[in-house]
């Protein structure tokens, strides 16, 4: 929908019993070409849950070996936080992955979307990925700070 003085929204699917202002809305801007695998912009009302820096770590401080499973186990942590503050997936607006090589998180984009959409589903915030030169965990290849929007 559009409006003159507005911006322009791609209204996400809601499943039975949930109306849209339970989950964020896309801000596609008209003649943008459609991304993938993320969105240019959310807009959303209600309670913001952030989190840090997040890594993949387990509960017992292990890290995964190798880029991939540290991205599904950052992802399964991320949800758990957000959970904590009464949000899941299709309230997250915002995720800023910080790699310490890019190539890893270019090498495989098939498996990466595949356990992306396994942890988070086909739900695509705005995102971001910078390349940094460490990190604080030296065992980390991969954290990511997420903002959602839960309903009231």
């Amino acid at each position: 929908m559009s409006t003159p003085n507005g911006p322009t929204l791609a209204v996400l699917p809601t499943t039975k019993g949930e109306t849209s202002v339970d989950r964020p809305q896309v801000l596609q801007p008209p003649g943008w070409p459609m991304p993938k695998g993320y969105s240019n912009g959310m807009m959303a009302e209600g309670r913001i849950v952030v989190t840090g820096g997040v890594v993949g770590w387990d509960s017992n401080g292990v890290f995964p070996a190798d880029f991939l499973g540290q991205v599904r186990q950052t992802l399964a942590n991320i949800v758990a936080i957000l959970r904590e503050g009464g949000a899941g997936p299709k309230h997250l607006v915002r995720l800023t992955w910080y790699v310490v090589d890019v190539e890893e998180y270019l090498a495989d984009p098939k498996a990466l979307g595949r356990i992306y959409r396994e942890v988070i589903g086909a739900h695509y915030p705005a995102m971001a990925v910078v390349q940094v030169v460490r990190l604080v965990e030296k065992a980390a290849r991969v954290e990511i700070e997420a903002t959602a929007v839960a309903p009231r």
